[in-house]
């Protein structure tokens, strides 16, 4: 049999054990509650942050009406008071893009382009995983500074004969071969800055790949065949 001192002793010994397991109990839920919220805060945190940037990122919207989209001040191709206007945001080293000049455009220039029905513009659109695309569309501002409007489209030719060879020393030597020296332009980046307002104005158009087209401003988007492009010319023709 216990003594009452012995009694005693256990006694207080139990209750020091269950005020250390309430105590223990106590702190560690708080500590949990604490941990969730934080990871709750960041988890909230780490979702605005990336709803952010993806608003921020995502171009706006395809057109779906027609819209004023400006020519700027590039080489124009065909009759200047054409009834109707295709204007490309394009580049060089896009596989797409020179399907449609082979396939497509030159549909275009017979049928619309050489008759004065259409006139046509191309805008550049360098895309950033395209290393060459952006000297190349320099290099044809360099090309029309020098030789204008019929220049500008011969090099323009001859970069789509060739969109596997548009480093910088095939750039000089297309054009050198048309009688122009574009090394101090190019080098230079001179139509850096005239290159990337193309493309954010295209941007800002809705373009989001290449090649994309405003045919009196009713958007087309990618390497259509040529019926897309004449059943819309067509009815801009018959307006």
């Amino acid at each position: 049999m216990l003594n009452n001192k012995k009694l005693l002793s256990v006694a207080l010994a139990l209750s020091v054990i269950a005020l250390a397991v309430s105590v223990y109990t106590t702190v560690s839920s708080a500590q949990f509650h604490a941990e969730e919220n934080f990871n709750e805060k960041v988890e909230v945190s780490i979702e605005a942050y990336v709803k952010k940037q993806q608003e921020k990122n995502t171009p706006p919207p395809a057109p779906t009406e027609p819209i004023d989209v400006s020519i700027d001040d590039d080489a124009i191709k065909g009759d200047a008071n054409a009834p109707v206007t295709i204007i490309e945001f394009s580049e060089y080293q896009c596989p797409f893009c020179k399907r449609y000049v082979d396939q497509t455009l030159t549909e275009i220039q017979k049928k619309y382009i050489d008759t004065g029905k259409v006139k046509y513009v191309f805008r550049d659109f360098p895309l950033g995983f395209h290393q060459n695309a952006k000297p190349a569309a320099m290099a044809t501002e360099c090309v029309h500074e020098l030789g204008g409007d019929e220049a500008y489209w011969k090099y323009h030719d001859k970069l789509f004969e060739n969109t596997q060879a548009l480093d910088s020393d095939s750039l000089k030597k297309y054009a050198s071969d048309m009688g122009y020296d574009i090394a101090d332009c190019l080098d230079s980046e001179k139509f850096s800055d005239e290159v990337d307002a193309d493309a954010k104005e295209g941007s800002s158009y809705g373009v989001q790949g290449t090649p994309a087209f405003f045919i009196n401003g009713r958007f087309l988007s990618g390497a259509q065949p040529f019926a897309a492009f004449e059943a819309l010319i067509e009815e801009e023709l018959a307006k």
